[in-house]
């Protein structure tokens, strides 16, 4: 399927490593112009000269989106190779933390870093898209948006914040041009993630192949009705989609990629 991306021009916030990377790969497979954005400009740099070295066409933008200082820096040098026409809300970190350990100074940290980042590259750059009367503005949620559970709750808190702010803007650009959309992944199994279950597997029994530890570590811990993990490409499929001009009558949507981890109907 040609997603009608050609043309287009896609900012995909920490897009140096995990999800991010998979997007910017795909977007630019697609046919999109990219830029990569990190906070470290070796690793954004890596990502961009290999998707250049695949035939796509990929820019850098690095800065930091927990100051304005920092964003409008991103803004500037996302802008500086042409207009931006799609922006992915991806960037976000988030520590295991308890409800004993998780002090007020980590829940104002956590939601700077996941939310108000957001919202900084939404004004500097979604005024120019209504302009121009279209974009797409896709953020990255999660199930524990709606579904939390006890640990990190200063994190759930803030992918509830993300999945609300989504909806608001997409009622905020009604008649624009511009939609507005949530991609909630589930377990994915990013690096990071699949040597964190390798290393936990003696001691918790899951066996000694990976593919004994994911299907156990799947069972344990984000049981799902695919009864695997997801894959990044999964997510980036989604975005990619809902970046599309094929994805012009969808705004305000959730679209959650977690092989049913959440059960619900909305």
């Amino acid at each position: 399927m040609d997603l009608q991306l050609s043309g287009k021009r896609a900012l995909v916030t920490g897009s140096s490593s995990g999800l991010g990377v998979a997007m910017v790969r795909l977007l630019a497979a697609e046919g999109a112009a990219v830029v990569v954005h990190g906070r470290d400009e070796g690793r954004a740099r890596a990502v961009a000269d290999e998707i250049r070295a695949a035939g796509g066409t990929a820019d850098v933008a690095v800065g930091d989106l927990t100051t304005d200082e920092g964003a409008d820096k991103v803004a500037a040098e996302a802008l500086a190779g042409g207009q931006v026409d799609i922006l992915v809300n991806n960037a976000g970190a988030y520590k295991h933390l308890s409800w004993t350990d998780a002090t007020p100074d980590s829940w104002a940290e956590t939601y700077e870093g996941n939310v108000i980042s957001g919202v900084r590259m939404i004004q500097r750059l979604v005024p120019q898209m209504r302009e121009r009367g279209w974009g797409r503005v896709i953020t990255i949620g999660g199930g524990l948006g709606t579904q939390p559970l006890f640990q990190h709750p200063q994190y759930n808190a803030t992918l509830a914040a993300r999945h609300n702010l989504a909806v608001s803007l997409a009622r905020e650009l009604r008649g624009s041009g511009v939609t507005s959309n949530v991609v909630a992944p589930g377990a994915i199994l990013v690096d990071a993630v699949k040597d964190l279950l390798t290393g936990l597997a003696p001691e918790r029994g899951w066996g000694e192949t990976w593919e004994e530890i994911e299907q156990a570590a799947t069972n344990d811990l984000v049981p799902n009705d695919i009864q695997r993990m997801g894959r990044p490409d999964e997510i980036a499929s989604a975005v990619a989609y809902l970046a599309s001009p094929l994805a012009g009558y969808i705004s305000g949507a959730n679209l959650r990629v977690d092989g049913g981890t959440i059960r619900n109907v909305n």
